[in-house]
């Protein structure tokens, strides 16, 4: 029994077009996920460098007592801002120095801010100064 029925033979043309828009479909939606996860890890790039400039910060002040210099903080973070605020503690906190260290930024189109807050004690700072000064005064001598 032999059927003469060789008139579909292979794809149809409906059939390769409608392949290669299922396969374009696909393509665009990979970049388009690519491109969200590059903006993520780039939000996500500039918030550990903010956190790093207000943990800096918050250190500096707390060892020697005044923000890192203008020049060295913007050599180190050229593209973030920095705003220090210092007032005295209340409550159980009363006698200590709160530090708050707000560092700013933009990844495209977001504003990344980070705020880092401490405690501090202000006198044990001078006196252990001046306590390290006398000693060093006395080995001289």
């Amino acid at each position: 029994m032999k059927y003469k029925n060789n008139k579909y033979r292979g794809f149809l043309f409906v059939e390769i077009v409608t392949a290669l828009a299922i396969v374009g479909l696909l393509l665009v939606m990979f970049a388009v996920s690519l491109s969200g996860f590059g903006r993520f890890n780039h939000y996500q790039l500039v918030r550990q460098r903010c956190i790093a400039a207000a943990r800096a910060e918050l250190d500096s002040v707390t060892t020697v007592g005044k923000p890192i210099g203008e020049e060295d903080f913007k050599q180190l973070w050229p593209k973030l801002s920095v705003s220090i605020e210092k007032t005295d503690g209340a409550g159980q906190w009363k006698g200590l120095k709160l530090v708050k260290v707000k560092t700013k930024a933009k990844s495209f189109n977001k504003d990344v801010e980070v705020e880092l807050s401490r405690y501090i004690l202000v006198e044990a700072r001078a006196t252990q100064r001046s306590s390290n000064a006398a000693s060093q005064s006395s080995r001289g001598n």
